[in-house]
């Protein structure tokens, strides 16, 4: 399939730079797989579920990934967003105060080769970092210490900026620190938000509960290769990058119940699709638990195991996220929807309005 299949027009003044006013406060287009849109807002979401439905949310937590600070000793300007830390030795502990060693993206690279030093900090808190090794695009391993009270992790937490998704045109604001984190996050380990998952209240899910609608969770941590673009001009052979998952006994246990009850399961953003079609499920119908990482690209032409029902944003025009939705709606219908969406001036992206795919 050509990639190319999966373009669109989208105004520049439509993508989101900051979330609505009020946590909830998104439209929401309804596509229904046998046909029809409806243009609603995300606050009658309930309308569109049903008693028994299993709502499975990612309940990965951002952590602000994004450390300014300085070369030592020139005191040139550094920029380096954390993307996944490493054990030390193949099957050692993670070590819960440094060093610790992390991958990275580095700017400026060309001038950032083993052996070089960093300082990041702000209101007294202070984090060293050295160069030990330089990989392909600005990928860098990074040895980080800080004799900080509080450890390392407390101490990226307190100096650290949200890493705000590059189509965002703006420095990270306060704010940020609880807007692009979803009302359940939990589990502290992505650079990227489940966006999809924005758009819920509190208020909003006990009232799903109420109404007897299921939750679980599992948990996928996103990668900066969420934004990657991509660059063959077949879909086949376009690779992801590699994600860590977890789903616990208790999230497979409701997953295997729904599936034999014949209920549906809604997942909430394509991190939560990816995660539950990584899964397996037995012969008996059983939903096993697991850990690992996925790589899992979902396109049309991929059979759904688990996902019944989607909600999720509205994602850039030829990557693997609207392939994904492709995938679960349709190409045609979804492209359909989405020239609808542009033409009703929704609003796009990470902080934009929302889909449901029934």
């Amino acid at each position: 399939m050509d990639v190319a299949e999966f373009d669109f027009e989208l105004p520049e003044a439509l993508i989101a730079q900051h979330p609505p006013q009020d946590r909830g406060g998104s439209r929401l287009l309804v596509l229904r797989r046998g046909g029809g849109l409806e243009h609603t807002v995300f606050a009658e979401l309930g309308r569109y579920l049903s008693a028994g439905d299993l709502l499975v949310t990612n309940n990965t937590r951002v952590f602000p990934a994004r450390l300014l600070g300085h070369r030592v000793p020139s005191g040139g300007a550094v920029e380096c967003l954390l993307l996944n830390q490493e054990p030390a030795d193949p099957g050692s502990r993670i070590p819960d105060r440094g060093p610790q060693t992390w991958s990275a993206l580095v700017h400026p690279g060309q001038k950032l080769k083993p052996g070089a030093r960093v300082v990041f900090e702000r209101d007294g808190i202070r984090i060293d970092g050295e160069v030990i090794a330089m990989h392909f695009q600005g990928r860098r391993t990074v040895e980080l210490s800080t004799e900080h009270t509080g450890g390392l992790a407390d101490a990226i937490d307190r100096i650290g900026h949200i890493p705000l998704p590059p189509y965002i045109k703006r420095d990270d604001v306060e704010g940020d620190k609880e807007r692009y984190q979803t009302v359940y996050a939990r589990e502290r380990g992505s650079v990227a938000a489940p966006t999809a998952g924005l758009h819920f209240t509190a208020t909003q899910l006990d009232d799903l509960a109420t109404r007897g609608v299921e939750r679980t969770e599992v948990t996928l941590h996103v990668g900066y290769g969420t934004f990657k673009p991509v660059k063959t001009d077949r879909v086949e052979e376009h690779v992801v990058d590699a994600e860590r998952y977890t789903v616990t006994a208790a999230a497979a246990a409701a997953l295997t119940r729904a599936k034999r009850e014949r209920r549906r399961i809604v997942a909430v953003g394509t991190t939560t699709v990816r995660t539950l079609e990584s899964l397996t499920i037995t012969d008996e119908g059983e939903v096993l638990a697991g850990s690992g990482e996925t790589t899992l690209f979902i396109h049309p032409g991929h059979t759904f195991q688990l996902v019944d029902a989607l909600v999720t944003n509205f994602h850039l025009p030829r990557s693997s996220l609207l392939m994904l939705v492709s995938a679960f709606g349709g190409r045609e219908a979804t492209l359909a929807a989405y020239r609808e969406a542009v033409a009703r001036g929704y609003r796009f992206y990470s902080y934009g309005d929302a889909m449901l795919i029934l």
